[in-house]
């Protein structure tokens, strides 16, 4: 049987999503909880993998298991053996041909700016700061220049293992949220850093030291050296992936 879950996370505390060795980070933790509930080794597939200190609000992930367990046991037995800064939010059984990472067709993004001259200190773990202020208004018409498919290089990171930097942006707003300046975008997939890079370059824009003109300049150049610094992680949360309507899934995951 194949089983996929929807998870939410802090990522504070996290060494990214994907399970490693050497440090303690969500996928390794939500598989702990899950083999302890199967009674046998659980191994999970995610939608898409997240930095050290980016958050999830609906990952969703798939794994296969011949154990009999009803959906309401693997949430609240998950949720029982994880620490409380995950949580399964749901289960429900898929078709074998269900796969987290590859059926998915866009995936979304939030970033989240706390533009004062102030640090925070209640949304610290959450936000990242900005102490100049910003204009989302800017920032918005600046971001319409990446919609559509590009060659995001100049948004990518040195480090980015994908095979191409042509990714399909579907739709980017920045607005202003009471006293926060708040970046939702959602794409076919992202890069390494992409999310991150962009809001980076936004920034500069939103402070008035760059031109509306300039990220369009930048995609063009496709010049990384060139383009803004990255973003803080602590703003950053992904908010999830979405699949087509068939596979019958929640609809905040659903197109």
């Amino acid at each position: 049987m194949r089983i996929a879950l929807g998870v939410e996370y802090d990522g504070t505390d996290f060494s990214g999503w994907q399970k490693l060795s050497h440090a303690k980070t969500v996928q390794g933790a939500l598989e702990e909880a899950l083999s302890f509930v199967a009674h046998q080794p659980i191994e999970t597939t995610a939608a898409g993998r997240t930095d050290a200190g980016v958050h999830g609000r609906c990952q969703v992930v798939h794994f296969d298991t011949d154990v009999q367990r009803d959906m309401r046991g693997w949430v609240l037995g998950a949720c029982s053996n994880l620490p409380r800064s995950v949580a399964v939010t749901w289960a429900q059984p898929v078709d074998d041909d269900f796969h987290a990472r590859f059926s998915a067709r866009a995936r979304r993004y939030r970033y989240r700016l706390l533009s004062r001259f102030v640090r925070p200190a209640l949304d610290a773990r959450f936000v990242a700061w900005e102490k100049k202020p910003l204009d989302a208004s800017r920032m918005h018409d600046a971001a319409q220049a990446i919609v559509g498919e590009h060659d995001f290089s100049a948004f990518r990171a040195i480090a980015c293992q994908a095979a191409h930097a042509r990714r399909n942006v579907r739709a980017i707003r920045v607005f202003q949220d009471d006293i926060h300046i708040v970046v939702e975008i959602e794409a076919n997939a992202f890069l390494h850093h992409m999310v991150r890079n962009i809001v980076g370059s936004l920034i500069p824009i939103g402070r008035g030291e760059q031109p509306v003109a300039w990220m369009a300049e930048l995609l063009a150049g496709r010049d990384r050296d060139v383009a803004g610094a990255t973003a803080p992680a602590e703003g950053l949360t992904f908010l999830g992936p979405r699949y087509e309507a068939h596979w019958g899934l929640p609809a905040e995951v659903t197109l």
